[in-house]
C-alpha cells in the first residue's frame, strides 16, 4: 500500500500523517508531496525520515491513494494527473466538491455512494462535516426542513498564517497578516470570500455541501461564518426545524448511541462541549441540546469539533479506511473488484 500525502509540510498534511499513525492504517511505503521549493525537506512517519518529493516524482511512483491538502489551484491540476496512473484522490480542497461528476463525502453519512470507479473523492469543507455528522441521524428520523447554524471558526483554518497572526498580536511579534483586520480580542464576520448575494463563500459552501451529502435537495440552509481568537477547534449553534416531532429524550438517545459523536450536556454542572477539550479528538460534540420555543418541531444544539482532524484529516483518513475494508479501492480489466 503506497500512500501520498500531498502538501505534507503543512498544517493539515502533517495532521494527516499523524491520525495515520494513530490508526494504524496499512501503509507500506509514504510519499510525503510538496512543492518543488520543498524537496529534499525532511518529515518524520512512525519514527522514521522521508524526504518531500514533488508532484512528477509521486506520479511516477503510482500510489494506490493520494491524500491532498494542497489548495484548489494545486487539486485541479494535479489531482486528475494522479487518477490517470491508477491513484485514487481524496481532496481536502473546494476544487471537486461541487462537481456533479465527483462524490463528496463523509463516512458516517455518505460512504456507501463510493464505487471502484471514483478516483478523485472530495472531502467537505470542515464546519460542513461536523454539523452534517450531528445531524444525519436526526434526519433520519425527523427529516430535517431547514437549518439555520452560526459558526464559531478557529484560526487554524487559516492554515499556519491564521496561527502565526494571532499569536503575533497576542504576544506583540511580527507576523504576516491572513485577516484584514486584527484576529486577537475580536472576532469576524468573515470567513473566505464575500459573494454577489452578500454571503461569504463559506457560508455558501455549507449550504451547497450538505445538500449534496445528505442527499436531499429539499433541505433549506442559512448560515453565518465567524472566525473567532482561538487556536483550534470549530463550534456551532445550530438551530434545525423538522418535519416530525421530537421528544427531547428522544434525540438524547440517537445523539448517545451515535458512532462518532459524544455528547457533553449536562448544563447544570457546566458540562458542555468547547474546543479546547475537542483538541487532538475524532468525534463531533454535542451539547445544549433544547427545544426552540419560538416554532414547532425546532431543535437547538451546540456542536464542537477538532477542525484539522474531522475537519479535515480524520475524515480523508476514514474515507481511505471505507475504500480498503470494502475492497472498492481498486478494479481490474474485467470490472471485478480486488481489494
Amino acid at each position: 500500500m503506497k500512500v501520498a500525502v500531498v502538501g505534507a509540510t503543512g498544517l493539515v498534511g502533517r495532521t494527516i500523517m499523524k491520525v495515520l499513525e494513530e490508526r494504524n492504517f496499512n501503509v507500506d511505503e509514504l510519499i510525503p508531496v510538496a512543492s518543488d521549493r520543498s524537496k529534499g525537506m525532511e518529515v518524520i512517519f512512525r519514527g522514521k525520515p522521508y524526504k518531500v518529493v514533488t508532484m512528477t516524482e509521486a506520479i511516477a511512483m503510482k500510489p494506490d491513494i493520494a491524500l491532498f491538502s494542497a489548495g484548489g489551484s494545486t487539486s485541479l491540476e494535479w489531482a486528475p494527473k494522479f487518477a490517470e496512473v491508477g491513484t485514487t484522490v481524496i481532496d481536502n480542497s473546494s476544487a471537486w466538491r461541487m462537481d456533479k461528476t465527483k462524490k463528496l463525502v463523509v463516512p458516517e453519512v455518505n460512504a456507501h455512494v463510493l464505487t471502484a470507479t471514483d478516483k478523485i473523492i472530495a472531502n467537505p469543507n470542515c464546519s460542513t462535516i461536523q454539523m452534517v455528522v450531528a445531524l444525519n441521524p436526526l434526519h433520519k428520523k425527523y427529516h430535517i426542513k431547514r437549518i439555520v447554524v452560526s459558526t464559531y471558526q478557529s484560526v487554524s483554518g487559516t492554515g499556519q498564517k491564521g496561527v502565526a497572526q494571532l499569536m503575533g498580536e497576542r504576544h506583540d511579534k511580527k507576523h504576516d497578516k491572513a485577516y484584514p483586520h486584527s484576529i486577537d480580542m475580536n472576532i469576524l464576520p468573515h470567513i473566505d470570500v464575500f459573494m454577489d448575494n452578500g454571503y461569504t463563500k463559506e457560508e455558501m459552501k455549507m449550504v451547497n455541501e450538505t445538500k449534496k451529502i445528505m442527499g436531499d435537495e429539499s433541505i433549506r440552509v442559512t448560515a453565518t461564518t465567524v472566525r473567532v481568537p482561538v487556536t483550534g477547534g470549530h463550534s456551532e449553534a445550530v438551530n434545525v426545524e423538522f418535519e416530525r416531532d421530537f421528544t427531547l429524550e428522544d434525540v438524547n438517545k440517537i445523539m448517545s448511541s451515535e458512532k462518532g459523536v459524544i455528547l457533553v450536556d449536562n448544563p447544570k454542572n457546566n458540562e458542555y462541549p468547547m474546543p479546547k477539550d475537542v483538541e487532538g479528538k475524532d468525534e463531533v460534540f454535542v451539547g445544549r441540546i433544547r427545544r426552540d420555543e419560538s416554532q414547532p418541531n425546532t431543535l437547538n444544539m451546540w456542536v464542537v469539533a477538532d477542525n484539522l482532524r474531522k475537519g479535515a484529516a480524520t475524515n480523508a483518513v476514514q474515507i481511505a479506511e471505507y475504500l480498503v475494508s470494502h475492497n472498492i479501492l481498486k478494479e481490474d480489466k474485467t470490472n471485478k473488484v480486488v481489494s
